[in-house]
């Protein structure tokens, strides 16, 4: 009888599977791989995964690799542009010639210029606001400092206030307004943000804490914009074929976050979003190893904190028709230890929203879930709008949700007991619609 002897090469492949498989089926491995994806992410290597040091473009090709180290055939990109306003260089701030700290005491709304300049300050009062009055004044202290005023007046302002006075406050950034620019007063830790990043307005914001500001005399800032056009980020799609293509399940999760505030400060995001991206990754790990009913998509986004825009791109461009989504499920910011979890649904996946409760009651995932009203907050919006049945889940409230937003959005405040309560809710979810 001829005898078989295998080749290396097949015993490395065999045992490369198994060690795959072991990883996919074993908690506590798959927890493991889970981590490892999230410190990854959120490493100084990518930059807070924003645009100007193109961070986000290095984390879509570590995405990449990973769908395809995990079993993953079919791993595509989907490319899209966007214009949007970055801070890579210069990130000076003082106020009465002590220097400010980015990201813990001072921060920009996301659509502010380059400003460079000393300048006096007029504190708004709140307790009989007249946007006019506020404007003369403004204009009365040029005319009495003469040449010894500065560089010009920014006007400080409690941010809630100012949201409150929405139009008033928009009259102060006209261009033809005298303000150079304005300060809102915000509680500790200070938010940044990328939404509304898409355009650059006339005149700065910067937000910064009551106790920095309270009493200054003087504030000088020297801080770089760059303002990027068509800046191409990629969708990244991984697909695990199923015994039956005629429909497919959707994960999804944003892998863009932040990026920088000066060249010396970035924004991990450890939570937002590298958790549910981390997540994703595992799912289809999962399922390239155990062959699905049907078809499975992977979708991690790019700009989600530039208001949603690779989703929206996606949802008008599909690679896989919309009609043939059974269920889209979005997993964002996951990296937290609420035992409640946080969900919204579209009213396509209402029907089988009782489902999802079933399951968590029986499984015993969380204590409840909560469930609140549908929102444009994530990436889930796009498709809900268009008819797509769609659940998101994001644990909120836990220990970890202070810092979301923020530079501590790091490692070091990572938490990772949602996930594996995640993973098992919602594979036992597809499971139950496969049978």
């Amino acid at each position: 009888m001829k005898r078989f002897f295998p080749s290396l090469a097949v015993i490395a492949c065999a045992t490369m599977v198994l060690s795959m498989l072991n990883s996919c089926d074993n908690p506590e491995k798959r927890l493991n791989h889970y981590k490892e994806i999230v410190q990854e992410l959120s490493s100084k290597t990518y930059q807070g995964r924003g645009y100007a040091m193109d961070g986000v473009r290095l984390a879509g090709n570590y995405i990449a690799k990973e769908f395809a180290k995990s079993g993953v055939r079919d791993v595509q990109r989907q490319p899209f542009a966007i214009d949007i306003n970055t801070f890579p260089g210069k990130m000076v701030a003082e106020v009465d010639g002590r220097a400010l700290k980015p990201g813990y005491e001072f921060v920009l709304r996301e659509f502010s210029p380059g400003v460079n300049g000393q300048y006096n300050l007029v504190f708004a009062d709140t307790a009989d606001f007249d946007v006019d009055r506020l404007l003369k004044e403004v204009d009365m202290k040029f005319d009495e400092m003469g040449e010894q005023a500065l560089d010009g007046f920014f006007v400080v302002c409690d941010f809630w206030f100012s949201r409150k006075h929405g139009a008033e406050f928009a009259r102060l950034q006209e261009p033809s307004s005298p303000v150079a620019g304005l300060i809102y007063t915000w509680d500790s830790p200070l938010k940044f943000y990328k939404a509304y990043g898409e355009t650059v307005k006339p005149k700065p914001i910067i937000w910064t804490t009551s106790e920095v500001i309270a009493d200054a005399k003087v504030v000088r800032f020297d801080i770089e914009n760059s303002f990027l056009e068509d800046y191409t980020s990629d969708n990244i799609v991984a697909h695990v074929k199923g015994r039956n293509s005629d429909s497919c399940f959707v994960f999804t999760a944003h892998y863009d976050h932040l990026g920088n505030l000066g060249k010396d400060v970035y924004y991990p995001g450890a939570n937002d979003n590298a958790s549910g991206t981390a997540a994703i990754i595992t799912l289809a790990e999962y399922y390239a190893k155990h062959r699905p009913q049907y078809d499975m998509w992977f979708v991690a986004f790019s700009g989600e904190d530039a208001n949603l825009r690779g989703s929206t791109y996606f949802a008008k461009n599909p690679l896989v028709p919309l009609e043939q989504i059974r269920y889209l499920i979005n997993i964002d910011m996951i990296g937290d230890n609420n035992p409640v979890q946080y969900c919204e649904v579209s009213d396509a996946g209402m029907p089988l929203y009782p489902l999802w409760e079933k399951l968590n009651s029986e499984l015993g995932c969380f204590e409840s879930l909560n469930r609140g009203a549908l929102a444009a907050n994530s990436d889930h919006y796009p498709f809900a709008e268009r008819g797509v049945p769609t659940v998101f889940f994001e644990n909120e409230q836990g220990d970890a949700f202070p810092f979301y937003h923020t530079v501590d959005d790091d490692c070091d405040h990572a938490i990772y007991t949602t996930y594996e309560p995640i993973f098992r809710l919602v594979t036992s979810f597809v499971d139950a619609l496969t049978k």
